[in-house]
């Protein structure tokens, strides 16, 4: 049995890594890269599918050295979600650099970031701009709109999760998992 990642974690601590029950023979499964806001979804997200990866206070540069290094070993998958922001901000140039890296083929899912206090706030307007930008290349899971007046999701400070809370933020992000593997090339017999 897998422990959770206790509370002293959401206050900085470690990375937390987990790999997917499951996920189709010889693809690269689906990364999720996350802040504290992600740590108590982990294992409900690797029941899902994904390869995730939290580490409380992560800051978008950390994000960024960790998909650097993904693609120097070649194990960067078809779709990336990153849930960031709470810990710290989302810029325009984050996501330019983030789409610089993935290469043009590949796939970012943006997650809004809920505020101290629960409300919305420039990460997510950041987010919603650049999703409406790339249309081809982004796609947007509005995780502020979508968990509005949940209360019982949230701890007191309206961001870090419940048990309930990160059951639901990991069936909003299955949400996400029919962009996860690109479509297998078709052949066609003669």
């Amino acid at each position: 049995m897998l422990a959770l990642p206790s509370a002293s974690f959401a206050q900085c601590g470690g990375v937390f890594a987990v790999q997917p029950t499951h996920h189709p023979r010889g693809r690269i499964p689906p990364l999720a890269i996350g802040d504290s806001t992600m740590l108590l979804a982990l294992y409900d997200l690797r029941a899902a599918g994904y390869n995730a990866n939290a580490h409380g206070c992560r800051q978008y540069g950390e994000a960024l050295a960790l998909l650097r290094g993904r693609r120097a070993a070649h194990t960067l998958p078809h779709m990336t979600v990153i849930a960031l922001g709470a810990d710290g901000s989302v810029t325009y140039g984050d996501i330019d650099q983030t789409l610089t890296i993935l290469g043009p083929k590949r796939l970012l899912v943006l997650v809004t970031p809920r505020e101290l206090g629960g409300g919305s706030g420039s990460d997510a307007v950041t987010e919603r701009v650049e999703a409406r930008r790339h249309t081809t290349r982004i796609r947007l899971l509005d995780w502020v709109k979508y968990s509005a007046g949940r209360a019982a999701w949230f701890q007191p400070d309206g961001v870090h999760l419940t048990t309930a809370g990160a059951q639901a933020f990991t069936g909003f992000l299955k949400t996400a998992l029919k962009w996860a593997y690109p479509p297998r090339p078709r052949h066609h017999h003669r």
